[in-house]
């Protein structure tokens, strides 16, 4: 194991590196200037002059990006321009809500979308089948924002059972937490949860084929022995490569979900900070996204070498 971990790092790296430079790049291409919108509208020029010298945005871009780079290794992702604050005690302020969508959007994703994968793939009911793909294809094709205002206006205004603004902790106060978190975890989850819910659809209906499936039914092994022995085993290791590129699009959907339903994450801190041009708040946001994408996606790699060791040996010969 420890050689197969060892293969991935240099890329690891490298995507983090290529992720700093962009994250420290694209922000200073779009329109607005941080001095300005912290020195005010009325301030003038000297006073903007001023505040960028300040803020260091005054000096080269390559210094200003080795200055970060630097921090960045030792644990320091800078101070806010318009907080004062260190970003790390911005980002631990919002870490733990944005944790909380992650965790239960993931656990129903998963809950949901291997329910209807194999349900669809399983079935031998046509009409089942139809209606199963009908129910994907219309999660799929309807964002996380547009269900979560579609389910806010159901359960939050017509019925009226369920709050859709704020939030509270799950640590503090469970049941009143649970009841604040279920509508924008499912608005994350049900996207992602069709999309995984397909390739287990597709997977499974490939393995029937397979021809060690087909000497199982041959030898009178039933249904049921066969579907969760042979076709179910094969088609959740599919699906579990899937598993990393499912989670990083859904920490990117938790961005719009929070601001849906007003959730003091770092989806909304990343709002607030790309309005305001802080741009040491947006760096550290996209490269703790992308850190996290890749260590998912590791740990994804991890989980199907386990299934099938032969991934662990690939590259060693």
């Amino acid at each position: 194991m420890l050689p197969f971990l060892i293969r991935r790092i240099p890329s690891a790296v490298l995507v983090l590196f290529a992720t700093s430079v962009l994250a420290f790049v694209l922000p200073r291409l779009a329109p607005g200037d941080p001095a300005t919108a912290v020195a005010g509208p009325d301030a003038t020029a000297a006073q903007i002059a001023a505040v960028r010298s300040d803020l260091g945005l005054d000096r080269p871009l390559i210094s200003q990006y080795g200055h970060w780079l630097a921090g960045v290794v030792q644990g320091d992702f800078g101070t806010s321009y318009t907080t004062g604050r260190q970003v790390t005690a911005l980002l631990g302020d919002r870490f733990g809500s944005t944790v909380q969508l992650a965790l239960a959007a993931t656990l129903l994703m998963i809950v949901i979308g291997v329910t209807l994968g194999v349900a669809a793939g399983s079935s031998r009911r046509p009409w089942a089948r139809s209606l199963l793909d009908v129910t994907c294809t219309v999660l799929l094709a309807t964002p996380a924002f547009l269900t979560g205002l579609l389910l806010a206006l159901l359960f939050g205004v017509a019925w009226q059972v369920l709050p859709v603004s704020g939030e509270v902790s799950l640590l503090g106060d469970p049941e009143i937490g649970f009841q604040y978190l279920l509508l924008p975890a499912v608005a994350l989850a049900l996207p992602q949860a069709a999309s995984m819910a397909r390739l287990i659809q597709t997977a499974m209906r490939q393995s029937y084929t397979e021809e060690y499936v087909q000497t199982a039914v041959a030898k009178g092994a039933s249904g049921r022995r066969v579907t969760l022995r042979h076709v179910l085993r094969n088609s959740l290791a599919t699906a579990l490569v899937s598993l990393g590129v499912r989670l990083g699009e859904l920490l990117g959907g938790a961005i719009v979900v929070e601001a849906v339903f007003a959730r003091n994450g770092l989806g909304s801190l990343a709002v607030s900070s790309s309005g305001q041009r802080d741009y040491v708040v947006i760096q550290a946001l996209v490269l703790l996204a992308v850190g996290v994408a890749v260590l998912l996606q590791l740990l994804t790699e991890i989980g199907l070498s386990l299934l099938d060791p032969r991934i662990r040996l690939e590259g060693t010969r």
